[in-house]
């Protein structure tokens, strides 16, 4: 029996924020712009010297476009306090008419992260520290006088909560350990996981923990975003279903190809938007997934759903 939580099925990208890569970006995030593609996701790694930072990034994509809904994918909490990326994330989701949402990690790559002056986290205060930030972020976009929180990690100490986001920004957490995947069920609204880590074969037994986790909380667990991330090559045209390109990645092919793929992730496996790190950062990469992947996908899952 397949999983699928009857969610709209929607799609974006996921350009590098390389800096000498920059030309190739603004070509990925024009083509997602003219192709109606719904969202762009950026990774945020504050220590890599080869990429922008994210924020300032994401600030001017939403500048330069005007239907693109933005997210990080996901946020470095380690390197940002959660005030911060509240307020942030507020400013931006109010420069651009609401078009921000917030995807949230627990941050790994200790090293660099403690080089850069953060705290070097176990995993148990990683998921502490994430769980106590969707707190003070929820807090400082509410409307009360003034806010106050007290964990292990963070705290607010009479801190009055604006401007207020410009609407209910999602907060979409990146994990896979079992029990922040059941907080995504309990306090988050969606889930980012990508395909390379968490394969077709494991989602059931993520989604079920998510699911518990929405069954505690008395909540729906359709009300929950389920995003993926999938990197891969699309070939022009069609070919054998079921065949991969020769760079080995299970999802290199035809277009054919990844319809039927993408329809099975939505349909049998309960993922509902699908975000594409674009071969060789090529906007005809883009190009062939706004006009021949997701139309078809949509069209098929309509099918599918009867």
């Amino acid at each position: 029996m397949g999983i699928d939580y009857g969610r709209d099925i929607e799609f974006g990208i996921f350009p590098s924020p390389e800096a000498a890569a920059l030309d190739s970006t603004w070509a990925v995030i024009d083509a997602a712009e003219r192709g109606g593609l719904d969202f762009v996701g950026i990774q945020d790694h504050p220590y890599q010297r080869r990429h922008l930072d994210t924020w300032a990034l994401m600030a001017t994509v939403l500048a330069r476009t005007e239907r693109l809904r933005v997210f990080p994918d996901v946020a470095n909490l380690p390197l940002r306090p959660p005030a911060i990326i509240a307020k942030n994330a507020a400013s931006l989701d109010v420069l651009s008419g609401g078009r921000f949402e917030l995807g949230l990690g627990a941050g790994g790559f200790w090293e660099a992260i403690e080089a850069m002056g953060g705290p070097r986290r176990s995993p148990r205060e990683a998921a502490d520290a994430l769980l106590e930030a969707i707190e003070v972020i929820r807090l400082l976009w509410s409307d009360q006088r003034s806010v106050r929180f007290e964990g292990e990690h963070y705290r607010l100490a009479g801190v009055k909560p604006g401007p207020p986001p410009a609407h209910d920004i999602g907060i979409w957490l990146g994990v896979l350990g079992p029990r922040l995947l059941k907080a995504v069920g309990r306090v988050a609204d969606g889930w980012v996981p990508s395909h390379a880590f968490a394969g077709p074969d494991k989602l059931p037994g993520m989604h079920e923990r998510i699911d518990e986790g929405a069954a505690e909380a008395g909540r729906d667990p359709a009300t929950i975003r389920r995003v993926y991330n999938l990197w891969g090559a699309i070939e022009k045209g069609s070919g054998a279903a079921g065949s991969s390109g020769s760079s080995g990645n299970a999802l290199d092919g035809p277009v054919d190809q990844w319809v039927e793929r993408i329809t099975e992730f939505a349909v049998e496996y309960g993922m509902d938007t699908f975000v594409l790190g674009p071969a060789g950062e090529s906007a005809e990469q883009v190009e062939l997934f706004a006009a021949e992947v997701a139309p078809a996908v949509r069209e098929a899952v309509r099918r599918a759903r009867g």
